[in-house]
């Protein structure tokens, strides 16, 4: 069994739209480290796009998930319910950001926990309108397309989509936009596309990721809540890919002191297993009547208990806390290459363990240096990585290490990098 050989199947039996970054078989996984089935190892920078924060295999989530399986695998929390759901909505509901009183339901991936935010958030106010941000990234079914503020490759081809959608530029002050220019563009919006009492939701990425791993100010997102508050809007907060303790907190959001009124969660809340929720303000989560909500395995009880596992490991783990020390350390050891090429790296930023280099050329911001980016990723490999990429323009290199990494496994995989970049920079 090779890599080549597997490639060459999947091209023929899966559907090119589903592509991979690499032809890469994954055989085994320990922690951050990954063995393809040509036995070659690879230190894992991306963690399945921020899904096993708590590493890959866990052996507490792995005895969880065994556990559940012996008693029972599925039988539709909606038909009949069991423990482990009901615990972990009550600890989602205790670990979310603010006082007020919450609720959760749940789902099967991020892009339906966007939906319902969008449903419950149109019941509570009646209203139909939602603003969503340029650059943001909210998943690929036809309403969450809208919601995304990226064409290609997410929208192409794929429309028409869902209206009452409406975008305004996200602060991002490495491209001189600011946090000014954002609330004029929202204010401009209430003027032109929609009156402030006909939108139901702002929803917002706290860090944006496929948008570029871009952090909004605190102030931004104070002011967010401010609006909202005015004009009987409900926020949303879609966390993501930055919860669970990936940037420090266990919810971006609680950087800036800010409670949304809704929260998606998914990716690193169960360790690699399907399941993602929306955690909000009691009186907002019940408008919607009985059945309105909910789908076939949403809840899967495998998932719970891995969830309520993932939940221990971060709070024994201190992996919150990590977060931060693990960013430190990249931040740091990408900032010396910075200096050694500041003509393409434009910036090197983090939120904890939430990581990204800005390729440019020239030293220029608004020169994307996509070319360099994409020879990167495709080097990765060689070196044993697995690097991912995101950004506007694609020219943004993310690293998502699971948050039970060594120093000693960063530090070899920085290294590593290193290497990749002279070699693909001088060629």
């Amino acid at each position: 069994m090779t890599n080549s050989s597997l490639q060459e199947r999947k091209v023929k039996a899966i559907a090119r739209g589903q592509g991979n970054v690499y032809p890469v078989y994954v055989e085994r996984a320990k922690n951050a480290e990954l063995w393809d089935v040509e036995g070659n190892r690879y230190i894992d920078f991306g963690t399945g796009i921020a899904v096993c924060n708590t590493g890959h295999s866990h052996p507490k989530i792995v005895a969880a998930a065994k556990a559940q399986l012996d008693n029972f695998s599925h039988t539709c929390v909606m038909v009949n319910p069991y423990e482990s759901a009901v615990e972990l909505a009550e600890k989602l509901t205790e670990i979310a950001p603010g006082e007020s009183d919450k609720k959760a339901v749940f789902v099967t991936t991020g892009a339906e926990a966007v939906e319902n935010c969008v449903k419950i958030a149109r019941a509570h106010t009646g209203r139909r309108g939602v603003i969503a941000f340029n650059g943001g990234f909210h998943g690929r079914t036809n309403l969450t397309m809208a919601l995304t503020g990226k064409i290609t490759p997410y929208k192409h081809q794929f429309g028409p989509f869902a209206g009452d959608v409406f975008h305004a530029p996200f602060p991002i002050d490495y491209h001189n936009i600011s946090v000014k220019h954002s609330l004029d563009a929202l204010n401009n919006l209430f003027k032109v596309d929609i009156a402030p009492c006909d939108v139901a939701a702002i929803i917002v990425e706290p860090v944006q990721g496929e948008g570029g791993f871009y952090a909004a100010p605190a102030e931004f997102l104070q002011a967010l809540r401010s609006l909202c508050d005015d004009h009987g809007i409900v926020l949303i907060a879609d966390e993501i890919q930055t919860g669970f303790g990936r940037t420090g907190k266990m919810f971006s959001f609680e950087h800036a002191g800010v409670e949304p009124d809704l929260i998606t969660m998914a990716k690193g809340i169960a360790g690699g297993f399907p399941i993602a929720a929306v955690v909000g303000k009691s009186e907002i989560m019940d408008a919607p009547l009985p059945g309105g909500l909910g789908g076939t395995y949403g809840g899967s009880p495998v998932a719970c208990v891995a969830a309520l596992t993932v939940l221990d490991v971060i709070k024994e783990e201190g992996l919150v806390e990590r977060a931060a020390q693990i960013g430190a350390i990249f931040n740091e050891r990408l900032t010396a290459l910075q200096a050694e090429h500041p003509q393409l790296i434009g910036e090197v930023r983090n939120q904890g363990a939430m990581i990204a280099i800005e390729l440019v050329s020239n030293g220029d911001c608004e020169q994307a240096n996509t070319a360099l980016t994409q020879a990167i990723i495709a080097k990765a490999a060689k070196y044993g990585l697995i690097l991912l990429a995101c950004g506007f323009y694609g020219n943004v290199i993310r690293f998502l290490p699971a948050l039970t990494i060594s120093d000693e496994l960063i530090n070899e995989g920085l290294d590593q990098f290193v290497r990749l970049f002279d070699e693909a920079a001088n060629c």
